[in-house]
């Protein structure tokens, strides 16, 4: 008889497998936890450059999905539920007069709704020790959302590492999946301007090709702009958002902007730039299209460089030109 070369395999031993047809279906009614904001148990960042709102926007997703009520007062929560919120740049009363002004802009008692703040002087996820407590915390307080405020005051390392952020990146994964919850992490912009948001996150491109959901705000004129993002879900259009100030020691807060308040569509710079050169019949000169922009020279060459590190453009003898081919720009799910 013909015997095996293969040894024996305890079937502890093995990973967990399961024919593709009985892996479990996504219901309907749970593909998102904040509707067209935040996806199911999606991790993801929340970002921006320096004052911009991101920990206001950070603070009015935890308030509203332990609450159940409408976040910014325009994204219903489908599924309510336990928060909690580790805030690293804020002193606990602080944190404390934020949370309460955002309870009594929804009539809500500050000591009814489950949203848990951490207490910890630090918290560092590069530390075995920390992540232990982090996850032993998760597990008893089973939270709907973890919200963590500002990732670079949550590790000791390099950023711009890809290996050391994929650490990081992988161990919030895991807590997500094995804890059924969704992750949202506060992260800086860089001032380097990109095409896609994005690409314009600090440090490494892990980032980026990590979240499931992203909320990026930038400054549009006068007005604040929340730019969504999904993996698995089309996004709707950019949303103006107005942060309000709070009246009778408040503090202020994010809403979203009503009709007459919201500023125009504006193209982007890239685009304009783009549109110009694909109109033009020969390569043009930066000078020319500084001129015909009506921009700044540092703004010129953050965009041209923008779209040239995206092989869409390419610089000639005789200027600035269309490439024929590009490389893919966005992430894509695997």
């Amino acid at each position: 008889a013909m015997t095996s070369t293969h040894p024996e395999t305890n079937p502890n031993d093995e990973l967990p497998v399961a024919q593709a047809g009985a892996l479990p279906a996504q219901p309907p009614d749970k593909a998102w936890l904040v509707r067209h904001l935040w996806s199911h148990l999606a991790v993801g960042l929340i970002s921006g450059h320096p004052k911009v709102g991101k920990s206001w926007l950070g603070l009015d997703l935890a308030v509203s999905v332990a609450s159940g009520t409408d976040c910014l007062g325009a994204f219903p929560i489908e599924q309510p539920g336990p928060v909690v919120v580790y805030l690293a740049e804020d002193p606990l009363p602080r944190v404390r007069e934020r949370i309460a002004s955002l309870c009594a802009l929804r009539h809500l008692p500050l000591d009814r709704i489950p949203l848990h703040v951490i207490t910890a002087a630090s918290l560092r996820l590069d530390d075995p020790g920390d992540r232990d407590r982090l996850t032993a915390t998760v597990a008893r307080l089973a939270p709907r959302l973890l919200l963590l405020d500002p990732l670079v005051r949550l590790h000791s390392g390099d950023e711009n590492d890809a290996r050391y952020i994929a650490a990081l990146l992988g161990f919030l994964r895991t807590l997500s999946r094995q804890h059924q919850l969704a992750i949202a992490v506060v992260h800086h912009m860089s001032k380097k301007s990109r095409r896609h948001l994005g690409q314009s996150l600090r440090g490494s491109s892990d980032l980026w090709a990590w979240a499931d959901s992203a909320a990026y705000l930038t400054r549009a004129r006068d007005h604040l702009l929340l730019t969504l993002e999904h993996r698995s879900a089309p996004a709707p259009d950019p949303i103006a958002l107005v942060l309000e100030p709070g009246t009778g020691g408040a503090t202020p807060h994010l809403r979203r902007a009503s009709a007459a308040e919201a500023p125009p569509p504006a193209a982007s710079l890239e685009d304009r730039l783009l549109r110009l050169l694909r109109a033009a019949p020969a390569p043009v000169s930066g000078v020319a299209l500084r001129r015909q922009l009506g921009v700044k020279n540092v703004h010129l060459g953050q965009a041209l460089a923008a779209l040239a590190d995206e092989r869409i453009i390419h610089k000639t003898s005789a200027g600035w030109r269309v490439s024929t081919t590009s490389l893919p720009s966005a992430p894509t799910s695997t």
